[in-house]
């Protein structure tokens, strides 16, 4: 090598590059010819033990059966393998997360800003986004900006603040009280339970 040239390593070799090779995901479990350790441990399509065994004799007992042979414990010594329908297997994994998914519900905050001297009809208006965003189980956040001489008069603003949470006590609860964060007071209401 000469000076300034660059010299690649490679997992493969100096010359040859990764193309045309398959990489296997590794969060996915091995199957059939891909499991090359031998022996295994065999666990049946009943989920009962048969032993210690080579991984050819696994491979056939899963083909008797017109099944995969499935690695589910790799970090094991010896690895673990279960005779199973993989394709069925799969296909179970992902109902339950879809099914995990759906039960779970995502708690967002919105945020619904305010000034000191709002309107009433502009007021009533935010209400009403704030009473649809606690009905869809969602916190609010209340955002009470100040300017200028404002800020000497934040007693306004929480008295508006706690206006607000008055109207909606029948969909939300205060969960944090109004407090001043810089030259805006904030204030939050969750979704009342039950």
């Amino acid at each position: 090598m000469g000076a300034g040239s660059v010299h690649r390593f490679s997992l493969y070799g100096p010359e040859d590059t990764n193309e045309g090779r398959t990489i296997i995901d590794r969060t996915e479990p091995r199957v059939n010819d891909q499991i090359r350790i031998s022996p295994v441990r065999l666990v049946d399509a009943e989920g009962e033990q048969v032993g210690i065994v080579s991984i050819d004799d696994a491979r056939s007992a899963a083909a008797e059966r017109g099944l995969d042979l499935v690695e589910v414990a790799p970090m094991a010594r010896p690895p673990v393998v279960r005779i199973m329908d993989y394709g069925k297997y799969k296909y179970e994994q992902a109902r339950k997360a879809r099914e995990s998914k759906k039960k779970q519900h995502q708690v967002k905050v919105k945020e619904i800003k305010l000034r000191p001297k709002i309107e009433e009809h502009d007021l009533n208006f935010k209400a009403g986004h704030a009473r649809r965003f606690l009905s869809e189980g969602n916190k609010v956040k209340l955002t009470m900006r100040f300017r200028g001489r404002e800020m000497s008069h934040s007693e306004l603003g929480a008295e508006v603040l706690k206006q607000f949470a008055d109207d909606l006590s029948d969909v939300g609860q205060v969960e944090e009280e109004a407090k001043m964060e810089g030259r805006n007071m904030s204030m939050v209401l969750a979704p009342r339970r039950g």
